[in-house]
């Protein structure tokens, strides 16, 4: 098993007299960095003026700049901004401010593992990745608790990375929780996975397909939502509170039975086969390769498809049936264009 670090093993002595410059004000650039600032470190935040993110970065107490001027009087530079414009704020803005001394942070390893940004040999390359979002980075925070970590230190120059890593984490509150010790690869490779594979891939075209085939078979769009889709966060729930376990301990031997023998059923050997080329393609770089090219050409097939997902029926029924559920605060995105 590996080693858990709580705020015993940290040292916020290591960010003393350093300036943290959070580039990207965004749920975990709002969240960091005010955990930072409440656990006494400088922080400067950059953010582009005119944008809802400014706006919440000045009401929050900062005084944002570019960019350009955060990496220059930074002295942890951390990149929060979105993983496809990475590479450009660094290159644009923050390269030449990299010198003997600075550190770059990330809290996803994507840019520096598949090589979008390249440092310089003579800064540490650092992160903490909360795992969770920033909201709730900031709310657990609050309340003296912290959502636990993961954080690894890509380059070393200072010799002292791993300190200053285990630090920024309990700054932010990671190491009330727990922080555990990663890679740049194992974080950002088994991230893309979960991503694609369960969390939202995976989820997404299993009720999809799940909604189709009781709807073609005869069966009301309202009562396919509510079994394929509605009810689908009691079962997370469950299994966020106590794991697969829990899960069957709780609902019915009906459908703990029907869970043991029609599960496997579903996840064949050949989907076992469709997700090991999935990590294959992650790991061989290919998925980072298409994305950023898709980005280069203004993502065309990236908008077709969330336009085609927008308008597809259980999403058309849902939006129906959530107006009806008071103890929901319904969301309805903006139509994708």
């Amino acid at each position: 098993m590996a080693k858990v670090y709580y705020d015993n093993d940290a040292d916020l002595a290591a960010l003393k007299g350093r300036k943290v410059a959070i580039i990207g004000y965004g749920s975990q650039g709002c969240a960091q960095g005010m955990n930072l600032r409440d656990s006494g470190v400088e922080v400067i935040v950059a953010e582009l003026p005119d944008t809802p993110n400014y706006k919440t970065a000045v009401e929050n107490g900062f005084t944002p700049v570019t960019a350009d001027e955060a990496a220059e009087k930074g002295d942890i530079i951390m990149m929060l901004v979105p993983d496809v414009i990475q590479s450009r704020v660094y290159e644009a803005s923050i390269k030449k401010h990299m010198k003997a001394g600075k550190a770059l942070g990330f809290s996803h390893g994507f840019n520096i593992h598949y090589g979008q940004i390249i440092p310089p040999k003579e800064v540490d390359v650092i992160m903490v990745a909360p795992k969770g979002p920033g909201a709730l980075v900031r709310d657990e925070y609050l309340k003296g608790a912290g959502v636990p970590c993961l954080f690894a230190v890509q380059q070393d120059a200072s010799g002292k990375a791993r300190d200053l890593t285990l630090a920024y984490a309990k700054g932010i509150g990671g190491t009330r929780g727990g922080v555990l010790e990663t890679t740049f690869l194992e974080e950002t490779e088994t991230d893309l996975f979960g991503e694609q594979v369960v969390l939202c891939g995976g989820v997404s075209a299993l009720v999809k397909s799940a909604f189709e085939t009781l709807v073609e078979a005869g069966y009301q769009p309202e009562l396919a939502y509510f079994e394929t889709m509605h009810e689908l966060k009691l079962i997370v729930d469950l299994f966020y509170v106590g794991g697969i376990s829990w899960m069957r301990h709780v609902v019915s031997d009906t459908a703990e039975y029907g869970d043991l023998t029609r599960g496997p059923r579903l996840i064949t050997d050949e989907t076992r086969a469709e997700m090991k080329k999935i990590l294959a393609e992650i790991q061989d770089g290919t998925f980072a390769r298409e994305w950023m090219l898709e980005n280069q050409v203004k993502a065309p097939r990236f908008r077709a498809l969330r336009r085609k997902d927008y308008d597809h029926p259980i999403e058309i029924v849902g939006r129906k049936l959530r107006k009806m559920m008071s103890w929901i605060t319904a969301k309805v995105p903006e139509k994708p264009r």
